[in-house]
Order: C-alpha cells, then sequence, then structure tokens
C-alpha cells in the first residue's frame, strides 16, 4: 500500500507500482496482486497520466484501488476505467463512540463539550477526529470546547451562531459586525463559511428558512483593506 501524500512524482509509478506490476507471482486462477494508493487525488497529473498507462498494460494480473477525499482530482482516463464507490460521511455518534474508546484507553483529561467540539470540528471524519484530539491533548493536556478551536484554528461556533440569530432577527448590522470581528482575528473566508454552514445546517429554525440560507449563499469577497459582503435578497 502506496500514500501519494509522501511519493506524489512519476519517479514512484516508474520505479515502484510499475515494478510491483511487472513482478511475476503464482497466484490461484481468478486471483490478481492489489495495488492500493491512498489519497490518490494527492498525486501529481504526470504521475497519474504514467499511473493509467502502468493500469492498462497489466490489467491482467494487477488490481488497483484508489482511495481520495475529491475524485474531480483524479484525471478521467483513470475513472472511467475504475467502478467507483462513494462513501457518506460518519455520523456524529459513530465518531463519538471511537472517541470514548481512545479517551478511555490513553486515560484523557476531557469534558463531553469538547468531544463535542470535536465532533463538530472534524465533520463527519474519523481521521480528522482522531487528529484533532492528538492535537489538544499534546498541546493542552485536557479536552474542553476552548482548546479544540484554538488547535483546530476555527470560528467559534457560538459565536457563528449568534450571527445567525442577529440575522433571523433582523439585527443585520451585528451580524456583520460580528462577522468583521472573525475578518479581523484572521480567519479565511474559506473557514467562516464552512463553520456558517455547519451551524445553519444544526441551527433549530424552520426547515425552510434553513434551505434558504443554505440556497443563498452569501459571497464574501475580502480586499486587504476592506470587507465586502454581497447577498441575494
Amino acid at each position: 500500500m502506496a500514500d501519494p501524500c509522501f511519493c506524489r512524482g512519476l519517479d514512484v509509478v516508474r520505479n515502484k507500482i510499475k515494478m510491483f506490476a511487472q513482478k511475476k507471482v503464482t497466484l490461484p486462477p481468478g486471483r490478481h496482486k492489489i495495488v492500493i494508493l491512498d489519497e490518490a487525488d494527492s498525486m501529481t497529473t504526470g504521475a497519474q497520466q504514467a499511473l493509467r498507462r502502468t493500469m492498462e498494460i497489466y490489467s491482467n494480473t494487477t488490481r488497483f484501488a484508489l482511495a481520495c477525499n475529491t475524485s474531480s482530482k483524479i484525471i478521467e482516463p483513470i475513472q472511467s476505467r475504475c467502478a467507483i464507490v462513494r462513501f457518506s460521511r460518519l455520523s456524529d455518534q459513530e465518531i463519538l463512540g471511537r472517541l470514548m474508546v481512545v479517551v478511555a484507553a490513553e486515560k484523557v483529561p476531557y469534558v463531553p463539550e469538547g468531544l463535542e467540539a470535536i465532533i463538530f470540528t472534524a465533520d463527519g471524519d474519523m481521521r480528522q477526529a482522531l487528529n484533532n484530539l492528538q492535537a489538544t491533548v499534546s498541546g493542552f493536556r485536557f479536552v474542553n470546547q476552548e482548546n479544540v478551536f484554538k488547535v483546530c484554528d476555527q470560528p467559534h461556533p457560538l459565536h457563528v451562531k449568534s450571527m445567525v440569530k442577529n440575522v433571523l432577527d433582523g439585527k443585520f448590522d451585528e451580524a456583520c459586525s460580528g462577522l468583521k470581528q472573525l475578518y479581523d482575528l484572521g480567519y479565511s473566508p474559506t473557514d467562516i463559511i464552512t463553520t456558517l454552514f455547519r451551524v445553519i445546517k444544526n441551527y433549530d429554525m424552520a426547515e425552510y428558512l434553513k434551505l434558504e440560507l443554505l440556497k443563498v449563499n452569501p459571497v464574501m469577497l475580502f480586499m486587504p483593506s476592506s470587507l465586502l459582503i454581497y447577498t441575494v435578497n
């Protein structure tokens, strides 16, 4: 199994993967050699082109499995030769169950709100949840909301939730002020919008309002000296 995050270029495909595919082994009828590429979407375009050629030549003896986070980053010639299997994000309960096992085994001091913050920042990604847990413990030795959001460097959802409440109450000046505070703190537009979407999805409001807020996505244009917000009425 290869991790293209550390071997993204042509040399790995031409030397390691191709050499493995060329290697003659005796297998029972119907069995094949397996090449598993984790995070294949991080491979360069040139490496993917070389991989495509290798897949074509050795298709009779070798099968390739490519795991990726963004399938659109895999070139079309490879996608057309693969059966695509998509996996949904894990539920909050599934992530919480694994986190409880880890904190019990490692004797990690925590409060329930800290684990909730980790689940929020992970957004259905188990690896991200475990990485955030480890980083929080390494940095602060205690898992609570404040420490988790410091480590993950994301806008605090309570602050964003306050912005959403102000919008729903018609207090647009206060909502814009809250948004500018996040901007002044140095958060990127992507971080702000991502957190905003997560908060809206879990906010207790009428479903039609939630759908409208998610559909009418404010487009934020950040300039070096100003903050411009374009909204659609």
